[in-house]
């Protein structure tokens, strides 16, 4: 028997729930699709912050001059799973195109663009589904321990302002004002004044979800092909049949099978993300911090210490890499020497494009099915400026921004 709705929305993350309210708000009959329960995975295991500031594209010059030793050295912030590399070939000669000077900068200009409003859109947001409670306005901090690192940060602060993004380096002194329980250093930090960080990511995602589901149906079921038919699209996967008149895919890691099925094929591949918890009943920080040699956050949610990051290609099918755990684990207890054993530890998965763009926009066969996936690192940052993007789209209208820079068609 095949069931009907409008609006299909396939991946109930945060990206999709967020397309679901916001085509709920414009007056749309949405469905959801998804195997699993709403806001998991990356949803859930991010490091909750809202990253305006994060216009740099992974892929850059200096990445692009020491990859070899970033993707093969086991404990860089960016390596790569060896059995992974056949796989990964293709995207990887992409990935080092798109780090060229001028590629580069124009990806950085195109994130810009995206991220530029994020946290007033999140504010708004937080505000609808009554989730203020667990926003927190003081900002992040980048941090630098060698002074070596703090003096190389200018260049990178210098070209973050010129794209709007407000920074500020600081002093040893100044870092530890702000941040009495973080050892000294001899370098200091890049301050982000702007950033809004979810002090439980996983339960902003769950309000979000249940306001969301009081006026959308979920499907329990995993959609593995879509097609055109007369008046719209078919979409079918293990006793799923829906038809829809559009469809949303916001299947982030998960996007490039479906997505090949609507006739785009596209450069979408997997970062494998870790974090690691310790229960602690006050925060050793106020804000979320960065300790750029070393890949991940230090992030102080509610009642734990989340320490997330790193990025590690490797698909979708292999297990958690111990190797990799324990380098947070490492990391984290070369800051606060007195953490014991973490309380527990998570993968998932990000979907991860060569150019750090995501693709948002129609398919090159009819904006019946419309992308919204691909997001990267910024996937909670953006999912509120997708969801406004895609409710026009769907809706006929012109977005409010030029959206050609991350349609499916510049492949």
């Amino acid at each position: 028997m095949t069931r009907s709705t409008e609006i299909a929305v396939l991946g109930a993350g945060v990206v999709g729930l967020a397309v679901a309210g916001a085509l709920l708000a414009c007056g749309h009959e949405v469905t959801l699709v998804d195997p699993g329960p709403p806001g998991g995975g990356a949803s859930y295991g991010n490091a909750g912050t809202i990253a305006d500031y994060a216009v740099m594209p992974v892929g850059t010059p200096e990445v692009l001059r020491n990859l070899p030793s970033l993707l093969f050295n086991r404990n860089s912030p960016l390596s790569i799973r060896r059995a992974a590399l056949p796989a990964l070939a293709p995207w990887l000669l992409r990935f080092a195109r798109q780090s060229l000077p001028g590629a580069a900068r124009r990806n950085a200009a195109a994130i810009a663009a995206l991220v530029a409003d994020a946290c007033p859109r999140w504010e708004a947001l937080a505000a609808r589904i009554g989730g203020e409670d667990l926003l927190q306005r003081r900002g992040c901090l980048y941090l630098y321990e060698t002074s070596a690192a703090y003096r190389a940060a200018g260049a990178d602060m210098a070209g973050r302002r010129a794209l709007g993004i407000a920074a500020e380096l600081i002093g040893p002194e100044a870092l530890a004002a702000m941040e009495p329980g973080l050892p000294a250093v001899e370098g200091g930090a890049a301050f982000f004044p702007k950033a809004v960080f979810l002090a439980d990511p996983g339960a902003m995602v769950g309000r979000l979800a249940a306001q969301v589901l009081r006026g959308a149906e979920l499907l329990p079921a995993r959609a593995e092909r879509i097609s055109r038919v007369t008046g719209g699209v078919l979409v079918e996967g293990p006793g799923l049949h829906l038809r829809a008149r559009k469809v949303v895919l916001a299947t982030g890691a998960h996007g490039k099978r479906l997505a090949a099925s609507a006739g785009d094929r596209l450069p979408l591949d997997t970062e494998r993300g870790y974090h690691v918890e310790w229960d602690m009943a006050a925060p050793r920080l106020s804000r979320p911090t960065c300790p750029t040699s070393r890949g991940f956050y230090l992030c102080p949610m509610t009642g734990r210490l989340r320490v997330a990051g790193t990025v590690e290609l490797g698909g979708l099918t292999a297990p958690p890499s111990p190797h990799r755990i324990a380098r947070l684990i490492e990391g984290a207890q070369a800051i606060f020497p007195d953490l014991g054993p973490p309380d527990r530890d998570w993968m998932g998965f990000r979907p991860s494009m060569p150019d750090s763009l995501p693709v948002i926009g129609p398919s090159r066969g009819g904006a019946e099915v419309i992308h919204a996936f691909g997001h990267g690192h910024i996937g909670l940052t953006l999912a509120p400026v997708t969801a406004a993007i895609v409710a026009d789209l769907v809706g006929g209208r012109e977005p409010e921004m030029d959206i050609r820079p991350y349609r499916a068609d510049r492949f």
